[in-house]
């Protein structure tokens, strides 16, 4: 009996060893599938580490494949490296799949940080041999080589020019004394979490044909619009800044600013700019002063102005649009209050003249006025989504959609029917009209009556 019990068991053994699904075919009609017969990696920025993706190999047969190569094409001078099964390597041969089971790959890409050319495409190949048969997975990257930056400081008057990107990681600080000048067409990149402070002075001067760019380090396109990648720019107690012909975007909160101007500058010119998808707000002030003309803020979490603590505040041709597609907004997009704390109040000056302050909610402007002092507010000329009757007057128009070409896709132009075409305010006599207001946000000259909002035509 014990030889027999010691026959069955080998046996038994053999077969289960076996069973379907363990057979290896020499079918040379079992491929494998492979979902993507291209990887496309977006711009790389090697000082900030390389970005790998995942490539999943599956066999959908019955049977076992034997995958008798996995090679990159590249081989030792590829910008490219492979991950199979935990190995890195750059072939690997004779790899076993059971049917209807699956390996994943890791694909990853380094691009040489001092390569001249300011774009340019890195391309390479996977090629896979089962059974005889060859399958190729296409390769490709675009990179960039940059200027880049780790917890710095400028402590001189320094200017940065459009030949290079600029990549920020950490904190970047302009220090007090000191100016940072920003020329037309410059890109700014911000790792994880960075931020530029700003305690001395900031000039950003792009133009309608080459904005200077704030965003994210992360240029795939799955990042396209994902808010909160990095902190944003601080205007500091002690700083002053103006911005011009600009797009920021995908920060926790686009420009924080602290306090009044501490000399004869204006403590934030905001004109013809775009500030987008952020995580909180576009604008945070706290006892602060902004000067906006033909800006385009949406996309926000929170507000598109938040302004407390009382402060000054100039508003004249911008486009608040508050449809926060990816938030479940519940605040009013514009919101000001003269209150910081129980113990701190401060006088609240607002001129909101020629804008359209339009949302999702019924109410998109709120004032707070919580001492004594009434705000010193001149609101004229503007069309506002609100629920209080006392902006009735004034050349205000209430509760009539705009009617932007598109607002989903972020065009915020007017229809030809807008009504808030030709309904603004005089401004030829107001002192920023020569440098600011005379023309919008993409640089057509106001006629007036002018179009309420950024853009005139």
């Amino acid at each position: 009996m014990r030889s027999i019990i010691c026959l069955i068991v080998p046996i038994f053994l053999l077969a289960s060893s076996c069973r379907k699904g363990e057979r290896i075919t020499t079918d040379a009609n079992a491929r494998l599938s492979i979902a993507n017969t291209e990887l496309l990696f977006d711009t790389i920025f090697t000082a900030t580490g390389s970005t790998t993706k995942r490539l999943n190999i599956i066999n959908n047969n019955s049977n076992a494949v034997k995958v008798s190569e996995i090679r990159l094409a590249g081989g030792v001078a590829s910008a490219f490296s492979l991950n199979i099964n935990g190995e890195s390597t750059l072939t690997k041969n004779e790899i076993l799949i059971n049917g209807r089971d699956s390996i994943n790959l890791f694909v990853k890409v380094t691009i040489n940080p001092t390569a001249q050319n300011l774009a340019f495409l890195v391309q390479d190949s996977i090629i896979f041999i089962t059974n005889g048969n060859r399958q190729v997975v296409q390769l490709l990257a675009y990179g960039q080589n940059a200027i880049f930056i780790t917890e710095s400081t400028i402590n001189s008057n320094t200017t940065w020019v459009k030949s290079l990107p600029y990549i920020v990681n950490g904190a970047l600080t302009v220090k007090n004394g000191a100016s940072l000048n920003i020329q037309p067409g410059v890109k700014v990149y911000f790792h994880k979490d960075a931020n530029l402070n700003i305690e001395g002075n900031l000039n950003v001067n792009g133009t309608v044909t080459e904005p200077v760019v704030f965003c994210s380090d992360r240029l795939e396109k799955m990042y396209n619009d994902e808010p909160g990648q990095w902190k944003g720019i601080f205007i500091k107690r002690t700083g002053n800044g103006m911005i011009k012909n600009a797009l920021i975007k995908n920060a926790s909160v686009g420009i924080t600013s602290d306090s009044l101007s501490s000399n004869a500058n204006p403590k934030l010119i905001l004109s013809n700019s775009i500030i987008r998808n952020m995580q909180v707000a576009a604008y945070i002030g706290y006892h602060s002063e902004l000067l906006a003309f033909n800006n385009l803020m949406y996309n926000c979490g929170n507000y598109l102005i938040y302004a407390v603590g009382g402060g000054n505040y100039n508003l004249k041709h911008n486009t608040f649009a508050a449809y926060n597609l990816d938030f479940p907004r519940k605040t009013a997009a514009l919101s000001f209050s003269d209150y910081l704390s129980p113990t701190a109040y401060n006088k609240l000056q607002l001129e909101i003249r020629n804008n359209i302050i339009w949302g999702s909610l019924n109410n998109e402007l709120d004032l707070q006025n919580k001492k004594a002092t009434p705000v010193q507010l001149n609101l004229s000329n503007n069309l506002i989504r609100t629920t209080s009757t006392s902006y009735t007057n004034n050349g205000n128009i209430l509760n009539t959609d705009p009617l932007f070409i598109d607002s989903e896709s972020g065009n915020f132009e007017l229809s030809a029917n807008s009504v808030a075409r030709k309904k603004g305010a005089d401004l030829s006599t107001d002192p920023y009209f020569a440098s600011f207001l005379s023309k919008d946000i993409k640089n057509y000259n106001r006629f007036s009556p002018s179009t309420l909002g950024s853009y005139e035509k």
